[in-house]
């Protein structure tokens, strides 16, 4: 069965809901693959569910996003040596957790807007022990950026919001990149 009729055959089950909780779920912990080729066509079809299907995939991208925080905060030092005698120095790795201190909210946050894989701030995040508060605060905000704008979108253009997406992709995401870069500039200058 081809990726076109699973995506159908996905937006006309009573399981639908917990199909792309389980989609985000796994694209923000194992697949990184961004969703939205799946959730454009099924907000577009089952507009009367759009704002649950946006609220449902942010849902399943955040219990992802712990489970990769823990992953990197329990497991790393199991190959903490290991990482630090083939990869890295010491040295190395506590100017990362400084600079994870000082601006990995706004890592998190941009990682979480942009197509940058998800996971690599995940495990960054719960590597370096960074604040989990702050660290789920990044991952909601951006996903809720990401999921409910995509959803704000279908609402206003409808079947139409697939053509913006394609035609305007990479004048979004540079628009993204450079307010976080505007906004660390701001926290390192100010």
């Amino acid at each position: 069965m081809s990726i076109k009729q699973r995506v159908k055959k996905l937006i006309h089950s009573k399981h639908m809901l917990a199909g792309i909780g389980l989609a985000s779920f796994l694209e923000s912990t194992i697949v990184p693959i961004p969703l939205e080729a799946l959730l454009i066509p099924l907000m577009q079809k089952r507009r009367e569910q759009l704002w649950l299907i946006a609220t449902i995939t942010t849902l399943g991208c955040l219990i992802g996003a712990l489970v990769g925080y823990s992953i990197g905060y329990f497991l790393f030092d199991l190959v903490r040596d290991w990482i630090m005698t083939y990869l890295t120095s010491e040295a190395q790795f506590s100017k990362f957790q400084r600079s994870m201190s000082n601006n990995g909210f706004w890592f998190v946050f941009s990682t979480g807007i942009t197509p940058v894989p998800l996971q690599i701030a995940m495990l960054a995040a719960g590597v370096t022990k960074f604040s989990l508060l702050l660290y789920m605060l990044a991952v909601t905000l951006s996903r809720c950026i990401r999921y409910f704008g995509l959803a704000l979108l279908v609402y206003y253009f409808g079947d139409k919001t697939e053509q913006l997406i394609r035609k305007y992709k990479w004048q979004g995401v540079l628009a993204g990149i450079v307010i976080v870069v505007i906004f660390i500039a701001m926290r390192v200058w100010l």
